[in-house]
C-alpha cells in the first residue's frame, strides 16, 4: 500500500496532540509508520507490551522520558490505545508537564468512553482514517471498487471475497463481542444480518427487532455500537424550520465500506446495471462526501431530503447548499429528476447535482448532470462544497 498517497493530512503544530481513529485495516498503522518514521512508538497489538503496561502505565511515561531530546520534539505514536486505556493519565501528564504531543490511534472510542477514561479534555484533536477514496487511487475501475470495496487489503489482492468474509466475521468478534459490548451474541448476530436488508433505507427499528428477536431499544443500542465502534453511520434527514412539507423523520444507516455491505448481503455486481449496482454506487457516493468533508476540514453535514410523498434527494450537502442524486444508469428519464426538480423548487441550492452514468455533463432545467467519474474528481478539487 505504500504506494497509495494518503489523502489525510497529520500536520501538528507544536506541542498539539490529535486521537487518529478508524477501523481496522484502513492503513492508519502503515501510514503512521511512513508519516512519522523516527517517531517514538508505541504498538499495543503487541500483547507483552500491552500486558507490561496494563499492570503498571506508569512505566510508558519512564520509557518516553528516556528518549532523546531530539526524538521528543517528533509527535509519539501510540497505535490502539484502547487497548490500555490507563495509559490516557500518563499522555495527559506528559502534555501538561512537559510540552509533547503525541499521535493515539485506534478502531473505537467506545470502551474509553464507557469506563469514564481521560479523554484529555479537548487537549486533542479529533481525526478519522477512512478506507481509500476515488482519489488516492492510481486507476479508475468502478465494479472492483463496489464489488471489492476500499479497505486497502481487500482493494489491492485477488482474494478478495474470502477476505471481505474473514473480516465481517473477525471484526465482529473482535471489535464486538471481545470488548463485551452486547449481552448476547445470537442476538446481535441476527441483528447484523437483518441490517443487511435495510441498509441505506430508512430505519425501521421494529421491523430490525422482529428479525433479531429482541426489543426496538436494544436494536437501537446495537446501532450505537456500530457507529461507536466505526462500522457505520446515520444519515439524518434535512428539514429547515420554516418547512412545512411534511417530511420523513427517519435516519438511514449505511455501513463504513461498500465491499463490507456486499459481503453482508451477498452481493455480487456483474455489470454496471440494477438495483444492487444503484444501491452500492449510491454508497460509494456517500463514502466519498463523508471522506471530503473530514479530510478537507470543511466538516459540512451529509444529510438527505425525503418528503412524505415520496420525493426524495439522496444527500443535501451544508444548509441545503448542495443536492446529489445518485442514478445507476446511464440514461436518464424525466422521472429520475423528479426528486431534486422538487428540492430545488423548493430550497434553490447553489448546485443540483443528479451523478450518473451518462458519459458527458450536461445541465437540464438549472440541474446538472454529471458522470460518477467527473463528479469525484471535481469533488476532491473542491468545485461543489466551495463556501460550505
Amino acid at each position: 500500500m505504500s504506494h497509495l498517497k494518503r489523502v489525510i493530512e497529520l500536520n501538528l503544530p507544536p506541542n498539539r496532540s490529535t486521537f487518529f481513529w478508524g477501523p481496522r485495516q484502513t492503513g492508519k498503522s502503515t501510514l503512521l509508520r511512513e508519516r512519522f518514521p523516527d517517531s517514538l512508538s508505541f504498538d499495543l497489538l503487541r500483547t507483552d507490551l500491552a500486558f507490561d503496561l496494563l499492570r503498571d502505565p506508569a512505566l510508558f511515561r519512564q520509557r518516553v522520558l528516556a528518549a532523546s531530546e531530539d526524538r521528543l520534539r517528533l509527535p509519539i505514536v501510540v497505535d490502539e490505545v484502547q487497548k490500555v486505556p490507563g495509559l490516557l493519565d500518563e499522555v495527559h501528564w506528559l502534555i501538561e508537564n512537559r510540552g509533547l504531543s503525541f499521535i493515539l490511534s485506534g478502531s473505537s472510542a467506545r470502551s474509553l468512553r464507557r469506563g469514564n477514561v481521560n479523554l484529555l479534555g479537548g487537549r486533542a484533536w479529533r481525526a478519522e482514517l477512512f478506507p481509500l477514496v476515488s482519489e488516492e487511487l492510481p486507476d479508475w475501475d468502478l465494479l472492483r471498487m463496489l464489488n471489492r470495496g476500499l479497505l486497502p487489503a481487500h482493494y489491492l489482492t485477488a482474494g478478495y471475497r474470502k477476505s471481505l468474509l474473514a473480516y465481517v466475521r473477525d471484526y465482529l468478534r473482535e471489535e464486538v463481542f471481545a470488548e463485551g459490548l452486547v449481552r448476547s451474541v445470537p442476538a446481535f448476530s441476527r441483528f447484523f444480518d437483518a441490517l443487511a436488508y435495510s441498509h441505506g433505507e430508512l430505519t425501521n427499528y421494529s421491523n430490525i427487532a422482529r428479525d433479531a428477536g429482541v426489543d426496538s431499544k436494544t436494536v437501537k443500542e446495537y446501532f450505537q455500537i456500530l457507529v461507536d465502534t466505526l462500522l457505520g453511520r446515520f444519515v439524518e434527514p434535512y428539514k429547515r424550520r420554516t418547512d412545512r412539507r411534511a417530511l420523513s423523520r427517519t435516519p438511514k444507516f449505511y455501513l463504513f465500506d461498500v465491499g463490507v455491505a456486499g459481503a453482508l448481503t451477498k452481493r455480487k455486481i456483474e455489470e454496471p446495471r440494477g438495483e444492487q449496482f444503484g444501491r452500492a454506487l449510491e454508497h460509494l457516493v456517500f463514502m466519498e462526501l463523508v471522506a471530503h468533508s473530514s479530510y478537507s476540514e470543511q466538516e459540512y453535514p451529509v444529510r438527505y431530503w425525503r418528503t412524505k410523498s415520496g420525493q426524495e434527494v439522496d444527500f443535501v450537502l451544508g444548509e441545503g447548499d448542495v443536492a446529489v442524486e445518485v442514478k445507476g444508469t446511464d440514461r436518464l428519464s424525466t422521472r429520475d429528476l423528479r426528486g431534486t426538480t422538487s428540492f430545488v423548487s423548493e430550497y434553490r441550492p447553489k448546485h443540483a447535482l443528479v451523478v450518473c452514468l451518462e458519459t458527458e455533463e450536461r445541465v437540464h432545467e438549472g440541474i446538472r448532470v454529471v458522470p460518477v467519474r467527473q463528479f469525484l474528481e471535481k469533488l476532491w478539487q473542491g468545485e461543489w462544497t466551495s463556501g460550505l
